[in-house]
């Protein structure tokens, strides 16, 4: 544990600017210090940081805080990992609370050793690879041949160990590297008193871990001896396990942070050509089957995943299983198949990365679609092999952790297979039983019973539209808190979101127009008061087969801009901070079309006034038009323009 006046040193040395200027480029706008978000996309600055309170604030994505904690958001660290980070940049040394034991200490100087004789081998490789003549004239012409740049070279730190086979390893020990260290990294393999390199003439792709130390290496022949495996990585020990990194995290985690997404790629120079054509957020599993470790490392950094695949359809079928982890884990997995013949490396170096990203998202699937394209071919008509994939699919649904996802996707694949759902959730329960889980009950598979009178007509009118944002907005954040107050005996009280809507609804004796909605509206209310995992359970197994497709829906949808917003793209990926502004925006849109809705009656109605020369309905239906603009010019004043329903 560190102790607190180290912490506290580290606070006051810290300089919030100087820290945050290591990942943004910062610009001074009066007093404080602008610049682009680094957690998201945009175009105008809002990321602001006030040097004088030493706290930055990106008004794009909601996050705040001081030093420590933008080093742990963007670099997804730890408290201590954080402190650490910052205490090696201003050379503060670290002083911990309890005095480790020996067994500790030793461990602990084995692994630094060992980071640092692989930080030396990599400076050398690199050193080589730029300045030495059978570097240049193999390794160099290697890397330029395949059109990889010097900014790419220098950017993963790629380099070149000499065919003589004791190079490195002499070297490394005339400069007073020990012996014990370098064949424990794996680099120098010490046999019989005799010493040589594991890499020798082999190009050199350094693997950094997180914190940007180089844990391994993967070396690559230049030969075509069948005999030599053509890519070698250093072997497991104290500070590179295989199944634990993926190759390119360190140089993608930003941009897989900035993007929201990480593409899985399979080799070293797959990788290498995606960040240089500008697809940035790649990584690569380093020639393994991709492991459970590999992809919470992902997930700490975003739970969007697309897998891109050439069109090696064995080597398909070899790695689906990864898949099944992916989905385990709880990620969002697509996946892109590359045409005949190509590969990530050949595929982005002939396109540009516009052309690149088109192509992913015209051709992205879920895993669903995926596997039964790669699948249906081997099926054919064969009734037997059609029932194995079938099964095979649902198998992989199972490893869905959430329920409600789990239940869109036997939708989906009862649609493609033309297969009835109470089947696909008998196989379900199956494979949720023998995983320990226990089944799960489908009461909407069964005969449904049915709201009398039910409006399930396209949403096609703007009201319904807006009901179904309404109940959307009910589901996913009805229990957060919108708002707090004071009362007069100063005690503080707290509104939540459905405490907000269903206030302003009532007020206003706003009816919906969408019976199914209405009905959903009218159930809320009796479970407003329970807890979030209460109210989702009652909609998502409520005994009438059409609430819990709607809760299905609009529970399990990722949030993307609704049509009720195409004109506020500030609300992308950010609702959750922005719900002050998105809650009483969409009551105030749903209020002003109910208004606009009547004045348009009102003006059908004195046109027929007009026509019988009814004066006396006109000044009346006329003094309804005019307290209706009233109410409509308050609403606009208290919540904002609103601009979609002009």
């Amino acid at each position: 544990m560190i102790k607190q006046e180290t912490i506290n040193k580290i606070f006051e040395q810290a300089d919030i600017v100087e820290v945050i200027s290591d990942f943004v480029s910062l610009k001074r706008a009066g007093t404080n210090y602008k610049g682009l978000s680094p957690f998201i996309d945009e175009k105008t600055p809002s990321f602001v940081v006030s040097p004088a309170k030493g706290i930055f604030k990106d008004f794009s994505s909601g996050k705040g805080g001081n030093a420590v904690s933008f080093i742990m958001e963007h670099e997804k660290f730890s408290y201590p990992e954080a402190l650490r980070y910052l205490a090696k940049k201003y050379n503060i040394d670290i002083e911990e609370q309890e005095e480790a034991s020996a067994e500790e200490i030793q461990k602990r100087n084995i692994r630094e050793s060992l980071l640092i004789v692989n930080e030396f081998a990599g400076k050398h490789f690199t050193n080589t690879l730029f300045h030495h003549a059978e570097g240049k004239n193999i390794g160099l012409s290697y890397f330029k041949e395949r059109g990889f740049t010097e900014e790419t070279i220098n950017k993963f730190s790629l380099g070149y160990s000499l065919e003589e086979r004791a190079a490195f390893s002499n070297y490394a020990v005339e400069k007073g590297y020990k012996l014990e260290y370098l064949t424990q990294t794996g680099l120098t393999i010490s046999k019989d008193n005799y010493m040589f390199d594991r890499f020798a003439g082999r190009v050199m792709f350094p693997i950094h871990g997180l914190s940007g130390k180089i844990v391994g290496f993967g070396g690559r022949t230049l030969k075509a001896d069948k005999k030599i495996a053509k890519y070698l990585n250093s072997p497991e020990s104290e500070i590179y396990h295989k199944s634990n990194v993926l190759y390119g995290l360190f140089q993608a985690k930003s941009s897989i942070i900035k993007h929201n997404r990480c593409f899985m790629v399979e080799g070293y120079t797959d990788v290498l050509s995606m960040h240089q054509s500008g697809i940035e957020n790649t990584v690569a599993s380093s020639g393994t089957a991709l492991t459970v470790e590999q992809i919470k490392l992902i997930k700490r950094f975003t739970k969007d995943i697309t897998v891109i695949y050439d069109g090696d359809a064995a080597g398909i079928k070899a790695s689906m299983r990864g898949i099944d982890l992916i989905l385990e884990e709880g990620l969002n997995v697509k996946v892109v198949l590359l045409p005949d013949g190509e590969d990530p490396d050949s595929f982005a170096k002939s396109r540009s990365s516009q052309e690149f990203i088109d192509y992913i998202k015209e051709n992205q699937s879920d895993f669903i679609q995926f596997k039964t394209k790669i699948l249906i071919d081997d099926s054919k008509n064969d009734p037997v092999k059609r029932a194995q994939m079938i099964t095979d699919i649902i198998r992989s649904i199972s490893f869905i952790p959430d329920s409600i996802t789990r239940s869109i996707y036997i939708k989906e694949c009862s649609a493609m297979m033309d297969m009835g759902e109470p089947t696909l959730y008998t196989e379900l329960n199956k494979y949720l039983s023998a995983k320990g889980g226990g089944t799960q009950q489908y009461t909407n598979y069964q005969q449904p019973r049915t709201i009398t009178p039910v409006n399930l007509k396209p949403l096609n009118s703007k009201s319904e539209l807006l009901e179904k944002e309404i109940i959307r907005l009910l589901f996913k954040y009805g229990t957060e808190i919108f708002e707090e107050y004071t009362d007069e005996t100063n005690q503080t009280l707290q509104t939540t979101v459905s405490d907000f809507i269903i206030a302003e609804i009532e007020a206003d004796e706003l009816e919906f127009e969408s019976e199914i909605f209405a009905f959903v509206l009218k159930e809320y209310k009796s479970v407003a008061d329970k807890s979030e995992e209460e109210i989702q359970r009652h909609f998502t197994q409520h005994k009438i087969g059409e609430i819990q497709n709607i809760a299905a829906d609009l529970y399990t949808s990722k949030y993307e801009m609704s049509k009720i917003w195409t004109k506020h793209d500030s609300f992308i990926e950010t609702e959750i901070d922005k719900l002050q502004e998105i809650i009483p925006q969409t009551v105030v849109a749903y209020k002003t079309h109910k208004i606009l809705e009547a004045l348009k009656s009102l003006g059908q109605k004195i046109a027929v006034a007009q026509q019988s020369n009814n004066p006396e309905e006109i000044d009346k239906l006329s003094q309804q038009i005019i307290i209706l603009n009233t109410i409509k010019q308050q609403l606009t004043l208290n919540r904002g323009k609103i601009t979609i329903l002009s």
